[in-house]
């Protein structure tokens, strides 16, 4: 059988585990997965391209395992009440090519990106940094404020969004997060004083969300919003004048703030830096830039954590065939047959495995990265 985990799943996983122990936890798959990069298959994520939005799909494998998700970004859903981001994932065994476990990934990618970006600032920000600016207040928001105070120790999160509702929502979330919230009324009120500042955006633009003159000396800047082509929200100058680094260095030429520059800018891999193999921040007033897109290799980790948490909990799907003998698949079909019957009360006896009911309703999502 194939082990499932649906919303219901991860939100009950959540409300057993919390949420900052499970950002912690998948923080330290990513980091182990990023210092074996070199195992992994790796390939820019295909993209189909259309007047209302993109479908993509992000594969990569290990040797042993391969993982791929499905992920849709349209920005106009939300009009229609539906999701801007959808996302469902698959783990396979690479000896078999059986699927191991399928399950949503549109909460999880959200907690892995922030995930992603807490394991970049451990390593690029400052280690004194305590305070960080929020400048977009969609559905990655909490899940990034609440990475960098479980991996980094922020203290204040200084938020600013052009929708009023928006930042409604943010400070309501959090509030008993332990966080000190500061309700910016600009972006330079929001990254004035901060150490790092975290642009998560979602108009399909090259915009300026950022502009030179806010940039401070020593902030790390973690631009998440980016991540498609013709949308970027740094101005070019900042780009061209910090220490970028990425995940997939090709994928992030397309989609990442770095397309606004020559095809030849210097950027360093984050895997690089967490191998030991080149250095990160070289100074307490350089200006560090995490240019993330999102890449199938966290995807990948995420997967692996959610499956080695949730063993007790994952129920089965009949997804798959099991069959008395794998070269009869006819004889599974022919409703007559008796293999259909065994078949039949086989799998009505497996479904009857029950799965932790949450109780509590989870945060809306409308905007997780891809």
């Amino acid at each position: 059988m194939t082990q499932f985990i649906g919303t219901s799943d991860i939100r009950a996983l959540l409300e057993r585990v919390g949420i900052e122990p499970f950002l912690v936890g998948l923080a330290n798959y990513i980091e182990t997965d990023f210092r074996r990069w070199e195992s992994f298959e790796k390939a820019a994520r295909l993209a189909s391209h259309s007047r209302n939005g993109v479908i993509e799909l992000m594969p990569t494998s290990d040797g042993e395992l391969y993982a791929m998700k499905f992920v849709n970004g349209h920005p106009g859903n939300t009009v229609a009440g539906k999701l801007t981001v959808t996302a469902f994932g698959v783990l396979a065994d690479v000896a078999t090519g059986y699927p191991l476990l399928v399950s949503e990934m549109t909460i999880l990618t959200a907690l892995r990106t922030a995930a992603t970006s807490a394991v970049a600032a451990r390593v690029l920000a400052r280690p004194a940094s305590r305070t960080l600016a929020l400048i977009g207040a969609g559905a990655q928001s909490e899940f990034q404020a609440l990475a960098f105070k479980a991996l980094l120790g922020v203290e204040e999160v200084r938020v600013f969004d052009i929708d009023a509702e928006a930042m409604d929502k943010f400070c309501c979330n959090l509030a008993a997060s332990g966080l000190r919230i500061v309700r910016a009324g600009s972006v330079a009120h929001a990254v004035d004083g901060a150490d790092i500042v975290t642009t998560c955006t979602a108009d399909k633009t090259r915009a300026q969300v950022l502009s030179p003159g806010l940039v401070r000396p020593g902030m790390h800047l973690n631009a998440i919003g980016g991540d498609c082509p013709g949308k970027t929200e740094l101005h070019p100058d900042i780009v061209a004048h910090a220490a970028v680094f990425t995940e997939y260095t090709p994928q992030t030429r397309i989609e990442g703030e770095i397309q606004q520059l020559a095809a030849d800018f210097p950027v360093t891999e984050l895997w690089q830096v967490l191998s030991g193999k080149a250095g990160g921040r070289r100074s307490a007033e350089q200006v560090t830039l995490f240019d993330s897109v999102g890449f199938a290799i966290e995807d990948f980790s995420a997967l692996r954590y959610l499956r080695d948490l949730s063993r007790a909990d994952i129920r089965d799907i009949d997804l798959i065939p099991d069959l008395a003998d794998p070269k009869d698949l006819f004889g599974l079909a022919a409703p007559q047959n008796p293999k259909w019957a065994t078949m039949a009360a086989s799998t009505a006896a497996g479904s009857t495995r029950q799965v932790r009911s949450p109780t509590s309703s989870a945060s809306s999502m409308d905007e997780p990265k891809t």
